[in-house]
C-alpha cells in the first residue's frame, strides 16, 4: 500500500475501523486491514488504530483529528483497493 508507505499528519489522533467480521459486504474492508495495517503502524507507530469487528456492523472508518473533529467514509461492499482509495481520502482531509 504506497498511500500508507508514510508518516500521516501530525493532526490525526485516531484511526477507528469498523467492520463485520463475516459478512460479505465488509470484505475489502477486511482485506484492505490485512493489507495495510502493518505499512501504517510502521509509518505512524504511536497512532491508535482502532479496529471493531461485530456481527453486521456496516463497513467504515472514522478518523479523529485536532480539536475533536471526526470525518468518517461508508467502505460497504467495496472492494480493499477502493477502501484504500477513500481511506486515503478521509486521512489527507485534516482540518
Amino acid at each position: 500500500m504506497s498511500a500508507f508507505a508514510k508518516a500521516l499528519s501530525p493532526a490525526l489522533r485516531e484511526i477507528r475501523i469498523l467492520c463485520c467480521q463475516t459478512g460479505q459486504p465488509s470484505e475489502g474492508t477486511r482485506q484492505f486491514v490485512l493489507s495495510a495495517y502493518p505499512s501504517i503502524k510502521k509509518y505512524n507507530p504511536n497512532l491508535p488504530i482502532l479496529i471493531r469487528e461485530a456481527t453486521g456492523t456496516p463497513a467504515r472508518v472514522f478518523a479523529r483529528f485536532e480539536r475533536g473533529v471526526e470525518k468518517h467514509v461508508e467502505l460497504d461492499n467495496l472492494s480493499s483497493s477502493e477502501v484504500a482509495t477513500k481511506v486515503a481520502q478521509l486521512l489527507s482531509v485534516s482540518q
